[in-house]
């Protein structure tokens, strides 16, 4: 199975020369570390700024340059830093191409909930609703079950939802599966060791599986 790391690395595989690309907090965030040599994108962060580059080096944080979820970052040549006003202006209008976030849940017509547990104390939605009905394309970047083991690939989601038929791909640490229009997970790889029945046995909502499934090169 992959580890956050691992997820992100996979991820980082679907980013194209050229995209304007906003990174959810948690997992997402590492996608920033394995952008493929070749391929130049331009990472957004919603509280105000394009062009983040990797976590720094310890030693090296600027404690006035943060990302959306408050973690250090750095800058690259050409980066601009702006008012989240402006930043949301941006994603609002659809400029950008690539939203990867993280999630507590996603059912199998693309519905996702990643914000509040009722119950549970929340600082606020953030920005998520904003990219979520606004991006062209969503990837999930998110462990396949809960700490209880119980899937968070379901037939329908059971916590308040951030937007619905908006996520278009799926990474776990078990695997990668696309959301299809018609409703259901598509498998399209399995991760390092892990079977094709052991994924069956952790996904709740609708699987398909077609042919061999290969596995996952990182």
């Amino acid at each position: 199975m992959l580890d956050k790391n691992g997820i992100a690395k996979r991820i980082a595989k679907e980013l194209k020369d050229g995209y304007y690309v906003n990174l959810g907090i948690g997992i997402p965030t590492l996608v920033a570390n394995y952008i493929p040599h070749g391929v130049s994108v331009t990472l957004q962060s919603e509280n105000g700024l394009l062009g983040m580059g990797p976590f720094p080096f310890e030693g090296e944080e600027d404690p006035d340059l943060i990302n959306a979820g408050k973690q250090t970052i750095t800058t690259l040549p050409g980066s601009s830093i702006f008012d989240s006003a402006l930043s949301f202006g941006m994603i609002r209008a659809g400029k950008v191409d690539l939203t990867i976030l993280g999630a507590m849940e996603v059912s199998e017509n693309g519905d996702i909930a990643n914000w509040k547990i009722p119950g549970k104390m929340v600082k606020g939605m953030g920005g998520a609703m904003d990219l979520v009905a606004s991006a062209k394309n969503i990837i999930v970047a998110m462990q396949h079950v809960n700490k209880a083991g119980e899937s968070k690939l379901l037939p329908a989601c059971t916590l308040p939802l951030t937007g619905t038929n908006c996520v278009k791909k799926i990474v776990t640490e078990l695997g990668v599966f696309d959301v299809l229009p018609e409703g259901g997970f598509k498998l399209l790889e399995r991760a390092p060791g892990v079977s094709v029945e052991h994924i069956k046995n952790s996904t709740a909502g609708k699987l398909i599986i077609e042919g061999e499934i290969p596995e996952m090169a990182i």
